[in-house]
């Protein structure tokens, strides 16, 4: 296909090499006008139904993992209910996916994107609090203090796989602390909490309703964080991304003791 292309255009645009394919001067050129072509086709599809008055189409959005698999999933039959022609792709992952590079429609992150053609809101703010179970208490060394928590086992992130530095907590409560336990993902640290593996920093969403969990020092240690909305701004205005953001702003407002542990 790559030949056929050159032959038809009349110019070189790949250069073979023992790694495959590089663009040539000419064949980057091209690449860049495609580019510019496959944004204005972009702007002028979300256009096409800024005005419209119904919400339909499909709507991919990106979240962090807890945040999508623990508040947003289970409310997705209320949003087929009010929306029943949108679809949504919930993209909860260990991670973000990126909005100015069209990844994902929308995305909840951590923090607020200072790049990009992005309209950024704040959507909430949230709370984590350490956790364990009663079981794990009971066998190890009272914990009475932040000193204490050196002497146990702490559940966290992979350090080197962390996507934000919102999620260092453990340098937030001590210089030094370091987990045994580690994982990219935080359903898997909630896991081992809840089964008894150690100490966990977890967001209050998550495991305050967990019968198997208890507070670790909850007047010493509260880290606070907030969610950031951001909206590419080819999509911003359409009125299927305009009835997934009202969709979210109803959530999160139902749903504010849940993520602070406030009424």
């Amino acid at each position: 296909r790559l030949r056929r292309l050159e032959t038809e255009l009349g110019l070189e645009l790949f250069e073979r090499t023992p790694k495959g394919h590089v663009l040539t001067p000419v064949g980057q050129t091209v690449a860049d006008k495609v580019e510019g072509l496959e944004h204005t086709a972009s702007e002028i599809a979300a256009l096409s139904d800024m005005d419209g008055p119904l919400a339909a189409g499909r709507v991919r959005l990106g979240v962090t993992e807890g945040l999508g698999s623990l508040l947003i999933a289970p409310a997705m039959a209320d949003f087929a209910a009010q929306n029943p022609h949108i679809g949504l792709d919930i993209i909860a992952v260990s991670g973000f996916v990126s909005v100015p590079k069209r990844e994902a429609d929308m995305s909840i992150m951590l923090t607020r994107p200072k790049t990009g053609r992005v309209k950024v809101r704040k959507m909430s703010d949230y709370v984590l609090q350490m956790y364990a179970h009663p079981d794990y208490l009971a066998r190890t060394r009272p914990v009475e203090q932040v000193s204490d928590l050196s002497e146990h086992d702490l559940i966290g992130y992979v350090d080197d796989l962390i996507y934000s530095t919102q999620l260092r907590y453990h340098e937030d409560i001590a210089p030094g602390l370091t987990p045994r336990f580690c994982s990219p993902s935080i359903v898997a640290q909630w896991q081992m909490a809840r089964e008894g593996a150690g100490i966990a920093v977890l967001p209050h969403f998550i495991a305050a309703g967990d019968p198997n969990l208890v507070h670790v020092l909850p007047e010493e240690v509260r880290i606070d964080r907030a969610f950031w909305l951001a909206v590419h701004e080819d999509v911003h205005g359409t009125t299927r991304v305009r009835a997934v953001s009202r969709f979210l702003d109803d959530l999160f407002a139902a749903s504010t003791e849940r993520l602070t542990g406030t009424s």
